[in-house]
């Protein structure tokens, strides 16, 4: 089974953008989705993009996000990237990626807070 380990968070301000890396530990070529999520406090893990590997490399995002974030990928670095832009308090979390759906074992996560 990939593992998966998650880059890029940090303390940002409103409006600010960031750039999630997740490096898998193999190659990610033949898997279908990979996803991010994320965990806020006090609430459920949720799917927040996810990409699929075909050569369209179709994407879907939560309601939230569509049209701030941006998830790609790269086979030839086993990297899934999440490009977050006009950052807001809400999406404040611990981010996480994942096959879709996901396999039991996550990663560490990366931090996100958006704060002024």
């Amino acid at each position: 089974q990939a593992q998966f380990v998650e880059s890029g968070g940090g303390l940002v301000q409103p409006g600010e953008s960031l750039r999630l890396s997740c490096t898998a530990s193999g190659s990610i070529s033949s898997i279908n989705y990979m996803g991010w999520y994320r965990q806020a406090p006090g609430k459920q893990r949720e799917l927040v993009a996810r990409i699929s590997s075909s050569s369209t490399a179709s994407t879907y995002y939560v309601d939230s996000v569509k049209g701030r974030f941006t998830i790609s990928r790269s086979s030839a670095k086993n990297t899934v990237y999440l490009q977050m832009n006009s950052l807001n308090s809400e999406d404040t979390a611990v981010y996480y990626c994942n096959e879709w759906p996901p396999l039991i074992n996550w990663g560490p996560g990366t931090q996100v807070t958006v704060s002024s």
